[in-house]
């Protein structure tokens, strides 16, 4: 990983899932050269931003929240929905940061995560084979010859919807959406709603009763304007190098290159070969960016790519992103953390509990079932403490929709409900009540450690 990095470097390695049928490659080279001219999506102020945030959580003294849509779609596209899961990020924000009594980064799979791999180029229905579905970036669900052929006119459209939820997002961000008081407000209707447990409600009053006293000794959004903004970033996997190089910029301030089309951007399982182009591309940039580690990960892999992707060794920049599965957490994750604790590699700790969790149900729906996914979670914090390491943040699939996708949840969503409201373009989400009851539970089991942890001191 000597040679002199380009954004289009990237090329000259294996590449893998992306697609390579498309029928016009001049309408390909078109939407692309386009994207070249287009205005960046963030900026790299932002992106160092970000870094500096995610160092905060690498020293302990923050956490990382990181969620979002499975895949973006056209068809789901508006103001409603980009607010709703917006909202839902703040909920959670607000409940973990009450119990770790830290402040949460926030950080959305939102604003450009359109593609997906998958396991197969092809998909059979009966006696028809089509190309798989790979996210509206590049074709649509259909199943027909038409939906199923790669459009580069998509890869425009994906950024001018990428565009109109940046603004929004930052609108709602930065014009009053955000208060506290709003929140909490919102935060103790669910818990009313629910009928959750007492001590879900328990804490929904602490938290309303530290708001009470802020506003009794004059702390309020119209004295204080920072109560009624939020600061959050948005990411994306790193899976279209075509489009992401297209948007990658050079910063005229110190000459180094950012992707411009999201905050962070990660690898995913499925792209981390070390000479692969995923790698390639993604090491050059100087956004903070995430790696996925799945269970087939050895610990000499992983320090292997950490050495390419944070050869400097800067806080911040790399977040670790263990995707097990509830099974096998224990048994696969305490290697790869004491291997980066051992070397002194300054990496954030999170943890992805949907993907390694995920079943068809009887129904034939592919699913994730609630308890697995908090099983997970508890698995990774209880191995971070055992080893040491800060146990970072989370990273979810979600929507502040209220579908029946995973299993589970005090609402005990079960398989016959999976039809009801399964809207997903790819993979099952949780569900905003179901997000909101892992959030309580995470902070339930952050705040026992944070107690535990004083105790021992």
């Amino acid at each position: 990983m000597t040679a002199r990095w380009t954004p289009e470097s990237w090329k000259t390695k294996p590449v893998s899932h992306m697609p390579t049928d498309y029928p016009d490659a001049r309408a390909l080279a078109d939407a692309e050269d386009e994207l070249r001219t287009l205005p960046p999506l963030v900026f790299a102020g932002e992106a160092r931003r970000l870094q500096a945030r995610l160092a905060e959580v690498e020293a302990g003294r923050a956490f990382l929240l990181q969620g979002g849509d499975c895949a973006e779609s056209f068809k789901e596209f508006s103001t409603d929905n980009i607010r709703d899961t917006f909202r839902l990020l703040l909920q959670m924000a607000v409940v973990l940061t009450f119990a770790g009594r830290k402040p949460v980064v926030k950080v959305g799979r939102i604003a450009g995560q359109f593609a997906k791999p998958r396991s197969s180029d092809i998909e059979t229905i009966g006696d028809v084979a089509l190309p798989s579905y790979r996210g509206d970036i590049i074709n649509g669900m259909g199943f027909t010859p038409d939906e199923r052929t790669p459009d580069p006119a998509r890869l425009i459209k994906a950024y001018h919807q990428a565009t109109a939820t940046l603004n929004l997002l930052r609108a709602f961000a930065d014009g009053g959406f955000a208060d506290l008081h709003n929140i909490h407000r919102w935060t103790l209707g669910f818990a009313d709603d629910a009928g959750y447990a007492a001590r879900y409600r328990e804490l929904a009053d602490k938290i309303g009763e530290s708001l009470a006293f802020m506003e009794a000794v004059g702390v309020t959004p119209e004295t204080h304007p920072d109560l009624g903004r939020v600061e959050v970033f948005t990411s994306h996997e790193a899976l279209l190098l075509n489009v992401e190089s297209a948007l990658t910029r050079r910063d005229g301030a110190t000459g180094e290159w950012f992707d411009t089309s999201a905050h962070m951007v990660w690898i995913g399982e499925r792209t981390r070969r070390i000479d692969g182009a995923h790698v390639e591309f993604v090491r050059g940039i100087r956004n903070p960016i995430g790696l996925k580690c799945g269970p087939t990960m050895e610990p000499d892999d992983l320090l292997a790519l950490i050495d390419v992707l944070n050869p400097e060794n800067t806080p911040g920049r790399l977040t670790l992103i263990g995707r097990f599965g509830a099974d096998k957490v224990a048994d696969r994750l305490p290697r790869l953390m004491a291997a980066t604790k051992a070397h002194g590699k300054r990496v954030v700790w999170s943890i992805d509990p949907m993907h390694g969790n995920t079943l068809k149900a009887s129904t034939g729906y592919k699913t994730r079932p609630f308890d697995r996914i908090l099983a997970e979670v508890r698995g990774f914090i209880d191995v971070a403490e055992s080893e040491g390491v800060h146990p970072g943040g989370v990273h979810l699939e979600m929507t502040g929709q209220n579908v029946t996708e995973c299993l589970g949840g005090f609402q005990a969503v079960t398989e016959d409900d999976l039809h009801s409201r399964y809207h997903t373009h790819c993979d099952p989400r949780l569900n905003a009540d179901q997000a909101l009851e892992l959030a309580f539970l995470v902070a339930e089991r952050l705040k026992s450690g944070r107690v535990a942890a004083a105790e021992a001191a």
